[in-house]
């Protein structure tokens, strides 16, 4: 049960997509993009009002494809930042974000986790299955983008770092975005909503045992190797995590609602990072923040923005 959690919550995270009915150009393999020209798409198309967009385990069929394992196949190596329309198999409902990604504290780590290290970073807050509201059991998902730069219309050499967060795999009653910590790691919870939908999980889990290994932690290691030449001083945080900063707190019934900016306001979240674990706790280390200045919730948000995941690598240094 808890492997179907992994691949199904984790991998799917705001990448697993389905294809059907759509060209995807599969050589646009980079990210070639300014972070104005990705931001300036997802802010394109607003919605007039919030959709309830469902899973739905027919969704993974095709009369000519098997499109979960298309899906799991070209998140894992395509890193482009939009895609054509498709749509999210296990994270369709979501809010997006543009910000600044800034560290402030030393740390052992490289790339873009080095001490006075600031970036643009575009964001997607999101929930699994269908639920959307308080009251409902939602796994709250946050997927990052962070741009090499801070000019926005440049246009860098180098793929967009992704990174992927949950709070639990099952799912929690909690009431609002902000009052859970997301890691790279969650924690795994047996809920109802779970069960409901354990055929779903188990068409996805058997297209992913084979695509990636350990699908339980996303490594974070493209944020480690951003703006680094020499790969052997690299150095990757085992675990990230993030958390809001307190007193940021909307009362909203529905968590896109909750986590709106509204113009002139930010919305903070603090990084942590660790790699040890010390009398039975990960030894996290605050680095850092992330500080979010404009929200949208659009359809390029839901059904375009693409977040590639780094395929698991054993070698890494921590």
């Amino acid at each position: 049960m808890k492997r179907i959690l992994f691949v199904f919550i984790i991998v799917c995270l705001n990448g697993c997509t389905s294809t059907m009915n759509i060209n995807i150009n599969k050589d646009n393999n980079l990210s070639q993009n300014s972070f104005e020209d990705v931001w300036n798409k997802v802010a394109s198309d607003p919605y007039i009002k919030l959709p309830q967009n469902k899973v739905s385990f027919w969704k993974l069929f095709s009369w000519d494809k098997n499109i979960i394992l298309e899906s799991s196949q070209r998140t894992l190596t395509n890193y482009a930042d939009i895609l054509e329309p498709f749509e999210k198999l296990a994270h369709p409902n979501g809010i997006c974000f543009k910000g600044l990604w800034e560290i402030d504290t030393k740390s052992r780590y490289s790339g873009y986790f080095k001490n006075n290290t600031k970036a643009l970073i575009i964001a997607r807050a999101s929930s699994a299955m269908s639920n959307t509201k308080r009251g409902e059991v939602r796994a709250f998902g946050f997927a990052g983008k962070i741009f090499p730069t801070l000019n926005p219309s440049e246009i860098n050499n180098e793929n967009t770092a992704n990174f992927f967060l949950i709070d639990d795999l099952g799912g929690t009653l909690s009431k609002h975005f902000t009052d859970v910590a997301l890691s790279n790691e969650p924690k795994v919870t047996i809920t109802m909503e779970v069960l409901k939908n354990l055929l779903y999980g188990l068409k996805i889990t058997s297209a992913f045992s084979n695509a990636d290994e350990n699908p339980g932690i996303r490594q974070v290691y493209e944020i480690s190797h951003l703006g680094e030449r020499n790969n052997t001083k690299i150095i990757t945080p085992k675990w990230m995590k993030i958390e809001a900063k307190k007193g940021q707190t909307v009362d909203a019934e529905d968590f896109r609602d909750e986590l709106a900016i509204k113009e002139g306001k930010e919305l903070i979240f603090s990084i942590f990072v660790a790699s040890k674990i010390i009398d039975k706790k990960k030894d996290w280390q605050k680095i850092g923040t992330i500080t979010l200045d404009t929200s949208i919730v659009s359809k390029s948000c839901d059904h375009q923005l693409h977040f590639h995941h780094p395929k698991w690598k054993s070698d890494l240094r921590h």
